[in-house]
């Protein structure tokens, strides 16, 4: 199963390569940003709570797509590149094991426990 999970993220992570083709910027870009959601993970500096409320609002792919959507619909390029960099760096967090978070701490995700070789 979990294979598959990951396969299917590995086919989300192309969908938003292939979105993000569609747009005119360079690839530079989605190079150079597809990191930038990770700055969620300053919440943690505030607390458990603050850090995995931050960390979920830039790693939601609902969220990433109402913005990508917006962008499209206002004839926003620059409202699209933010969804498509959103829903991008999520799928590929989550190929790497990274999901939302709990509360508890970093390390525990709606994908299980990170560093728990268990899984």
């Amino acid at each position: 199963m979990r294979l598959l999970l990951k396969v299917e993220e590995l086919l989300m992570f192309c969908l938003g390569l292939y979105l993000f083709s569609l747009l005119d910027y360079s690839w530079w870009w989605f190079v150079g940003l597809i990191l930038a959601p990770d700055i969620g993970m300053l919440g943690y500096l505030l607390g458990n709570r603050v850090g995995a409320m931050s960390y979920n609002l830039f790693h939601h792919k609902g969220l990433a797509i109402v913005i990508y959507f917006l962008g499209i619909y206002l004839s926003l390029p620059l409202c699209q590149l933010i969804g498509i960099i959103l829903f991008s760096h999520a799928s590929m967090d989550r190929i790497f094991g990274y999901g939302l978070k709990y509360n508890s701490g970093f390390k525990y995700t709606h994908l299980g426990e990170i560093g728990n070789k268990d899984e």
